[in-house]
This record gives C-alpha cells, sequence and structure tokens, in this order.
C-alpha cells in the first residue's frame, strides 16, 4: 500500500503510451496488453483512458475536498481496499480501476459482494510474486482470485503475468541502479500503479504523494498513514523509520526519487504540498 502525499499532473504525448481499447464510451486504435490477463481465461486487459486521476490511500488527502475534481477524469484509480464511502468529498464516488497487492486481496474477499458484485463494474489488476500469483493449483493467491471468478463471473480481475513483474524489476534497476533482490528492496502498490498508468493514460492526476523533504520540515500534518484506517499514525514517523532500515529500499526511498525523475521527464507538477523537482 501507499502511504505518500500530494497531487501530480503527467502529460504525454500520443506516442509515448500504449494506447488500448474502449473505456466509458471512447474508442482508442490500440493492442491489448499483454502483461495483464483476466482470471482465469488469460485475456488481456483492454483499456484506455485520456485523463486519469491516480488516488493514494494517504491521510493527506484528508480535508483538501478533491473529490469532484477527481471525478471529473476519464477514469478513477484507486489502490488495495481503499474506500470512498464518507470520504467523497475528498476522494471522490467513482472507481474505475484498482490496482491490488497480493496481500490486500483476503481483505477484499472478505467483501466481495461490495467489491465484485453485479453493481460494480471497476477492474481489478492485482499484482503479487509467482509462488502467491502461480496457476498450478498452488497459488494460493490465484487460487482466491479463481474462487471470486466462480461467485462473480461477470467481476473484471486481472493479473500482472511474470514478465510484467520482471519488467517492473528491471525499471526499478535502470532508474535507481540498484538490483531489486539484492539491495533488499520491494517495490510497492504505487510503484505497479504508475507503470500501469503510464501505459494506458495520456495525462495522469496523482493525489496523496509526499516528496523526500516533506518529513524534515516543521509543521507537517499530522494525520492518519492511511485515510481507512482508524487511529492517528504518523506517515512521517513511518517514513523516518523506514529511512533507517538497514537496506534503506522501503518503498518511499525507491518511489520517492523515481517518481521525482519520472517528474521530470514527462511535466509532472506536484501539489498538496508543493514541491518541485530539481
Amino acid at each position: 500500500m501507499v502511504a505518500l502525499s500530494v497531487f501530480g499532473v503527467i502529460n504525454y504525448t500520443e506516442s509515448s503510451f500504449v494506447l488500448l481499447q474502449q473505456v466509458f464510451g471512447q474508442r482508442k486504435a490500440s493492442k491489448p496488453h499483454t502483461g495483464y490477463v483476466r482470471v482465469p481465461d488469460q485475456e488481456p486487459l483492454k483499456l484506455s483512458c485520456d485523463t486519469c486521476s491516480v488516488v493514494s490511500s494517504s491521510g493527506q488527502i484528508l480535508g483538501r475536498l478533491a473529490g469532484a475534481e477527481i471525478d471529473r477524469a476519464s477514469c478513477v484509480w484507486r489502490m488495495n481496499s481503499a474506500p470512498t464511502r464518507g470520504f467523497e468529498a475528498d476522494v471522490g464516488h467513482r472507481t474505475s480501476l484498482r490496482v491490488v497487492s497480493h496481500t490486500s486481496v483476503p481483505l477484499l474477499v472478505q467483501r466481495q459482494h461490495y467489491f465484485f458484485g453485479q453493481a460494480n463494474d471497476t477492474v481489478y489488476v492485482v499484482w503479487g510474486p509467482l509462488r502467491n500469483m502461480r496457476r498450478d493449483g498452488r497459488g494460493v493467491v490465484y487460487n482466491m482470485l479463481r474462487q471470486v471468478m466462480e461467485s462473480y463471473p461477470q467481476a473484471r480481475v486481472y493479473v500482472t503475468t511474470e514478465e510484467r513483474m520482471n519488467h517492473c524489476d528491471r525499471v526499478f534497476k535502470e532508474e535507481t541502479g540498484k538490483d531489486r533482490i539484492q539491495s533488499g528492496s520491494y517495490l510497492s502498490t504505487g510503484w505497479f500503479t504508475l507503470i500501469l498508468a503510464m501505459d494506458m493514460c495520456k495525462e495522469i492526476h496523482v493525489y496523496g504523494m509526499i516528496n523526500d523533504t516533506y518529513c524534515r520540515t516543521e509543521g507537517y500534518r499530522k494525520v492518519p498513514y492511511h485515510y481507512y484506517e482508524a487511529g492517528s499514525r504518523d506517515e512521517c514517523a513511518e517514513y523516518l523509520l523506514h529511512e533507517s532500515a538497514p537496506y534503506g529500499g522501503h518503498r518511499f526511498i525507491t518511489e520517492k526519487s523515481v517518481f521525482a525523475k519520472w517528474a521530470k521527464s514527462h511535466r509532472i507538477k506536484f501539489l498538496h504540498p508543493v514541491w518541485s523537482v530539481s
């Protein structure tokens, strides 16, 4: 799960992203994205969005009243099991696509009618390591998803292929100079969401992402780490805790720096709180 905070806009030229097929009445001449396949028939994901609102789960989004702005996008993307009910003014109502970690699938299964019932037309993209996602009957998470599809055959549930997972590792190494496994790093739902969004969206508005200096300044907002969790965990305490980890490879360290590089390349503008890309 991602606990970062800010609003970003990424603009892409027509040639810099993969256009896929129809969504919300918009047709784009494009090929399916074979890195994401449906459970259980292995059909590739077909999705194309002009403007994407990518909403993280950070408590920094509380009180921003960005809900109407978020909902104006062609597609609204969320992560894991982060809700909208009760937070509509800040996070919006719509959910076109939800990127889900293998560790969060049980949370969705606990409320499967809510997430996968007839009234829900959200696309789900689940990422995870091969040991959990294998299709030979021994992939625990994949087996959960197959059971969901048996109960809700109309649901649109996709998984990230092993090849796509390897691609994300390669991107990590290219951008950071570190081998993910050797450095003890791991990638988060935020990482996979941005990789996917850059393939499928012409313009990306990211809500809920802080920069690397935010937690070092006085007066930062102490808010719940995730807006859907009770309590008062301080996301900056979490950030500083992980920065001092032995490998220095936690998602907060990798994502903030790599997203900043992508911001410079793709004209991302970060707000709430404002930060510049040097």
